[in-house]
């Protein structure tokens, strides 16, 4: 029985370089999109890139780049000039194409450098393209094309788990291939009408996106009921203490939810593993009863569609009371990935609060690199999520700062009114509880506002 885990699917990364972007950023956003690639399980097996002004209008690379690409999927290396051939004149084509190609393979090897090797099927560019640049791209290279927005949203796609994460992601993908519909084989600009069907002088792809646009709409309907509840849910949480963990996508926010509180939420070395938001009571929990959120991670050209769609998810973030941002210091982009993070949260308006910021993934680091971190970022925490000490002392860095306004005195509640003594040990901290003949005496820790609450109970009592 052969044992041999399938193979994957062979993909190449494009990406133009275009003027004003440095080499480092350039390498950074490469590096990223082979990660892309990896979540969604394709091998990447070579990267085309070039420098240009801009990118070209029609294939986006410049010819001899185009052929380079086409070798690694046996494409033509040329996209056809005017619109689609139908499928009889296509293998007309191709049959009168077959001798001529004979004879540029025995003149020239180098048109076909890669022939050896087994043929890529998908090409992953780090750009967003137009419909034409797409469909020419694959014309000339017979591989699927995504572009960058394509693969963050197939792997949302793939990640996307309770009924809010699958209508948000479902949204922002029917956006983005609305203005991408375009007609398919013979006929298809024919116009009719009828019951049911296209409307007088409405074409067959001007039908498709009727039917996104109504489908998108009834999507929004149902995540606005689902929003509502959520909203509901904030505001029964008004009362309490929320620390929302955001960042980067695989900068550590779920190791970090599971070590804080205990909880059973998916950890993975992998980008956007996270999409929905869970809230779990920080552990274990001491006089203020906090509450930690695990939200979705952002990325660089984060699509806009996405930022909406997932802007109720993203809500925790703006309405808490501490904002803990996760930087992953092991990498080398993370500079970069701290400003996005910054640009997305102000989109957002999540900018007003408090604000911490956790060097995660320290263990990964070496003595100089620490020290440089600390000189960048000093107002950063330096921390590991697998660091028992450091989650420990993070947590108490937690209870301090929401502790840091209360006040510690001694409360004496009379007999008649000993449902002030289950309400001291919901809002604040006893730390000690006796009784005499006058009721039941507390040394109690509380916020000035529990005080005030339970004093006004006590005169009006």
């Amino acid at each position: 029985m052969n044992s041999t885990a399938p193979e994957r699917p062979r993909a190449v990364l494009l990406a133009v370089q275009r003027a004003g972007v440095e080499d480092g950023d350039f390498a950074s956003s490469l590096d990223e999109l082979a990660r892309l690639a990896k979540t969604l399980g394709f091998e990447v097996v070579a990267r085309v890139t070039q420098r240009r002004a801009r990118l070209d209008p029609g294939v986006v690379t410049g010819a001899g780049k185009l052929r380079e690409l086409a070798g690694w999927t046996g494409g033509p290396g040329v996209a056809p000039a005017g619109p689609p051939a139908s499928k009889r004149r296509r293998a007309r084509r191709d049959d009168e194409a077959e001798t001529e190609e004979e004879r540029e393979d025995d003149a020239s090897e180098e048109e076909a450098p890669h022939e050896a090797q087994p043929r890529a099927s998908l090409i992953l560019v780090d750009h967003e393209l137009t419909p034409t640049q797409a469909r020419n791209l694959e014309r000339a290279t017979d591989a699927e094309v995504l572009d960058r927005t394509a693969v963050i949203l197939a792997i949302f796609q793939r990640h996307a788990r309770s009924r809010e994460a699958r209508l948000q992601v479902e949204i922002a993908r029917l956006s983005y291939i609305a203005p991408r519909l375009r007609e398919t084989g013979a006929g298809g600009d024919r116009q009719g009408g009828g019951i049911g069907g296209r409307g007088a002088g409405e074409s067959a792809s001007e039908l498709d996106r009727r039917k996104v646009r109504d489908r998108i709409a009834l999507l929004r309907t149902e995540l606005a009921s689902i929003e509502r509840e959520s909203s509901t849910r904030r505001k029964r949480r008004g009362g309490q203490k929320t620390v929302a963990l955001v960042g980067y996508t695989n900068a550590g926010k779920s190791s970090w939810m599971r070590a804080l509180t205990g909880s059973g939420v998916l950890v993975e070395d992998k980008l956007f593993a996270t999409l929905g938001t869970t809230v779990r009571a920080l552990q274990p929990e001491g006089a203020t009863r906090v509450l930690v959120s695990d939200t979705v991670g952002f990325i660089k050209h984060l699509p806009h569609d996405l930022v909406a769609s997932f802007r109720s998810t993203l809500d925790e973030a703006r309405d808490c009371d501490l904002l803990v941002h996760m930087v992953d210091a092991s990498d080398p982009a993370c500079d970069a990935q701290i400003a996005v993070t910054r640009e997305v949260l102000g989109s957002i308006g999540a900018t007003g609060g408090e604000t911490w910021m956790v060097m995660n993934k320290a263990d990964r680091l070496d003595a100089a690199a620490r020290e440089r971190i600390r000189a960048a970022w000093p107002e950063a925490r330096l921390l590991s999520a697998k660091r028992p000490e450091d989650v420990a002392s993070f947590r108490e860095a937690l209870v301090a700062f929401f502790e840091r306004d209360m006040e510690e005195a001694e409360l004496l509640v009379p007999y008649a009114l000993q449902r002030l003594v289950a309400k001291a040990h919901e809002r604040g901290h006893v730390l000690d509880q006796a009784h005499d003949a006058q009721g039941t005496r507390l040394r109690l820790r509380a916020t000035p506002e529990v005080w005030e609450q339970l004093r006004e109970a006590l005169r009006a009592g």
